[in-house]
């Protein structure tokens, strides 16, 4: 009896390892900063979700001075957190990305103005200085000032378009009547800095009707011809969307979660339990399948950018259901 239990601990000891080094790694290269614009990804490791499905992730936040898709066509990345018209735009480029998940269904991308200002439509942008960020991200606004026929060369006629840093000086300062927040980030900085609500006027690229799709997950094509990297990816869309789902309903615990996985220490309890009801507002309604309405939406702004649209051409492949189908 001693040595038949001696064999079975034995047996269980190399069943527990072997399960540990079965594990598949998987690395997420974030768009921005360890905030919680990603609580879902940081809750899934928290809560065990990637565990319960036997993955090992990593993951990597990023800045300023990292683009997801450089980073995922240099292998850095397994997968990659990414606005729709960056992934597009890289994929005409050559840098062929494809969209396997769409954990956020809303945009909370917005243009923020001094009520002092003057301006009470887009139409009264014309001749004013807008602060917009570059990197991949301007093409949203591009897009909705080709919709209104709204130069950005500058003139009388045109907008001025000033190359906003990843804060909100710029408004503080006076050197733009409007500058580029996110509903769930820079809009509070601006109210943080003293300036109050009623002093402001807000125009969200949802209420505009040219919103374009953020946050999705994608990898690149050639990848997912390989079927043991399709399996990893549905578990980790799997796990992910479970970690979006409990971080919706339990976003002050959610917040912590992302604190505690914080490294920089340059986050606050209060501003990043602000920003997760924030952005439970935008993940609400998906359950991680991308709409195909909401697809064709971004695509038609992005190709009707006049002289210089943001794409050229309607993208072929950009997409795919088969890894959400697997996993939901």
């Amino acid at each position: 009896m001693k040595r038949l239990m001696t064999t079975m601990l034995a047996g269980a000891m190399s069943l527990t390892a072997y399960s540990a080094l079965a594990a598949d790694d998987v690395t997420l290269q974030l768009k921005w900063v360890t905030q919680a614009q990603f609580a879902g990804y940081y809750v899934a490791l928290d809560q065990g979700f990637y565990e319960e499905e036997d993955l090992n992730v990593t993951i990597k936040p990023g800045g300023p001075d990292i683009a997801p898709p450089q980073v995922l066509a240099g292998g850095g990345a397994d997968v990659i957190v990414e606005w729709m018209p960056a992934a597009l735009a890289a994929r005409e480029r050559g840098v062929p990305l494809v969209n396997i998940a769409q954990p956020f269904k809303s945009s909370g991308m917005m243009l923020t103005c001094l009520k002092e200002s003057g301006i009470e439509t887009p139409e009264d942008f014309r001749g004013r200085t807008l602060g917009v960020w570059f990197f991949g991200n301007e093409y949203p606004f591009l897009s909705w000032m080709s919709h209104l026929g709204i130069p950005t060369e500058g003139g009388d006629d045109g907008v001025e378009v000033l190359k906003q840093g990843f804060n909100v000086d710029p408004l503080l300062q006076k050197q733009a009547d409007c500058i580029s927040t996110m509903t769930y980030n820079e809009y509070w900085q601006v109210i943080d800095a003293g300036i109050a609500e009623e002093d402001l006027i807000t125009f969200k690229y949802e209420d505009q009707g040219v919103a374009t799709l953020e946050d999705g997950l994608y990898v690149l094509e050639e990848s997912l011809e390989d079927p043991a990297f399709a399996d990893k990816m549905v578990r980790f869309v799997r796990a992910s969307m479970k970690g979006w789902k409990w971080a919706e309903e339990n976003p002050d615990e959610a917040a912590m979660i992302v604190l505690d996985n914080d490294a920089t220490g340059a986050q606050t309890e209060e501003h990043q339990k602000r920003m997760m009801g924030e952005i439970a507002k935008l993940t609400a309604g998906s359950d991680g399948t991308l709409d195909e309405e909401d697809y064709q939406r971004t695509v038609e702004s992005l190709l009707s950018g006049g002289s210089d649209p943001v794409i050229t051409e309607e993208p072929e492949g950009a997409y795919t259901h088969d890894i959400t189908e697997k996993a939901l």
